[in-house]
């Protein structure tokens, strides 16, 4: 059955305000010295019309994926794409960054030290911080938490994290904000010393915050990082989510934390909607059937509600960051490319703003199957131009529409970031069959979005046009329609309508 949502011009009650840079994404450590990452689907994969093989364990995963050189920071393209994006945190991490080796003096010739899997040349880093002055954003880092630094019941050496931190100030581009370690609670997959347990880290996460506080106090102490330690609704099959972390032998955040000597400024974890194809296996994969479902779009929300009441242990008062999420884990759904995720990306910043105040660190930024840009031509994707439209029109405060959040009508607003009165809302359609009808109160400029053709298409349209770049790299116009009365939105769109 169609919904039928109607528009206020005034009136609404403002829920709260927040950070300008919510849209924020992750450069992976791995990108930046080169490595190992998930192994690009095909065209045919990506397009629907070539299933991807099934896998039937987990732990064969490590064949899906491949080598590649690192990433240029110095592209054109890339550097133009990231501005063009706006104010935002940039994110160098991973697992790959667990087992990193600062060589900032390039003394290693290339030879990886014994304990770590790679080394983060002088040249390398220098690229990280020019790209994050370019571009006017902030940097926020994990520390390399493995057997070359240390063995298990070893305290936390400090020398490196001094190496990384004095180098970066020295050179003119702070670190704004650190995680102890990445996804620590996955202890043995994360690359962590051999035998180390949750008492281990609780002990090293107070060192390291201790440390940090003394020595740069101006710098954000984010954690605990960790991912998949909460019961949410996964796969369609409720508290999958606690039923992984079981099978993978995780830890949980009061555990990593312990007595938490040390208080953290910002609370953080890891969400994605679930497991690609590739993981599948592991359990808690959405076949495509269902990604646009009610209890598919509320996993995001109820991550955030689950965390919250640790943030408030833990931070209170401070900023939740989901630093790394995506539509799965695993290097993203075959759909990830294409217009079939934007109303999953819209709608997770549309409900994360309702429910708290942070930051979103979309991984990545220009890999895997969810990067905004494609890797390599780093030419934009749906998902790229539907947060490029939500930076330039949604604003800092939130407002309560009054409309339920229900199949084909989610509905979210915020004010003008032009600074003009009035509300920009959001309405996602994510009925696959039916219409909805929105009924405005006058006129309104209207950003209609959908699939080129089909919902699982790799380009995206905008009041009926292309969104692809033009000569030079040239942004397409991203220009609203005047529109009065009735608007009607084809299953599956989503739309900004400014008033």
């Amino acid at each position: 059955m169609a919904e039928f949502v109607k528009i206020s011009s005034g009136g609404l009650e403002a829920i709260r305000e927040i950070d300008e840079r919510l849209v924020s994404y992750n450069v992976e450590m791995t990108e930046v010295t080169g490595g190992t990452f998930w192994k690009a689907y095909t065209d045919a994969q990506v397009d629907g019309t070539e299933e991807f093989p099934v896998i039937s364990d987990w732990r064969d995963m490590g064949n899906l994926q491949q080598w590649y050189e690192p990433i240029d920071l110095y592209n054109p393209r890339l550097r133009k794409m990231a501005r063009e994006l706006g104010t935002a945190w940039v994110r160098v991490s991973g697992t790959w960054a667990n087992k990193t080796y600062y060589d900032l003096e390039n003394k290693c010739d290339g030879k990886v030290p014994e304990g770590y899997q790679n080394i983060l040349r002088r040249e390398q880093w220098i690229g990280v911080l020019d790209f994050v002055k370019d571009i006017g954003a902030k940097l926020l880092v994990s520390m390399t938490n493995c057997p070359g630094v240390h063995t298990a019941d070893q305290p936390y050496p400090l020398e490196l994290a001094e190496k990384l931190f004095s180098f970066s100030k020295e050179y003119g581009v702070p670190i704004d904000a650190a995680e102890f370690t990445n996804e620590p609670n996955m202890m043995v997959m994360s690359g962590l010393p051999h035998g180390y347990t949750a008492a281990d880290h609780a002990r090293d996460h107070d060192i390291f915050g201790a440390w940090l506080r003394e020595n740069y106090p101006e710098c954000l102490f984010v954690g605990p990082c960790t991912v998949g330690d909460i019961d949410i609704n996964m796969g369609g099959r409720d508290n999958v989510g606690g039923g992984i972390a079981s099978a993978l032998q995780m830890v949980t955040t009061e555990e990593l934390l312990g007595d938490q000597k040390v208080k953290m400024d910002v609370f953080s974890y890891h969400y994605y909607n679930g497991v690609s194809e590739r993981g599948a296996a592991m359990g808690g994969h959405w076949p495509e059937s269902k990604c646009l479902t009610e209890e598919y779009l509320a996993v995001a929300a109820d991550c955030a509600r689950q965390y919250l009441d640790r943030r408030d242990r833990y931070v209170p008062g401070g900023q939740l960051w989901v630093t790394e999420s995506g539509d799965a884990g695993c290097g993203g759904n075959t759909w990830a490319p294409t217009y079939l995720d934007v109303p999953r990306t819209l709608n997770e910043l549309g409900e994360f703003a309702t429910v708290t105040d942070g930051i979103i660190f979309h991984n990545t930024l220009a890999s895997s199957a969810y990067g905004f840009l494609e890797h390599g031509s780093f030419e934009p994707r749906p998902n790229y131009f539907a947060v490029l439209l939500w930076n330039r029109l949604m604003g800092k405060t939130v407002y309560a529409t009054g409309e339920k959040i229900r199949e084909g009508a989610h509905v979210y607003a915020h004010s003008r970031k032009d600074g003009q009165d009035g509300y920009v809302y959001l309405v996602i359609n994510n009925s696959r069959t039916d219409k909805t009808e929105v009924e405005l109160p006058g006129t309104a400029e209207a950003y209609i979005l959908e699939g080129e053709g089909k919902l699982r298409s790799r380009v995206m349209t905008l009041n009926g046009k292309p969104l692809t770049l033009g000569v030079g790299d040239e942004l397409p116009e991203l220009c609203g329609k005047t529109v009065e009365g009735k608007v009607t939105l084809s299953p599956g769109s989503c739309a900004f309508f400014v008033i």
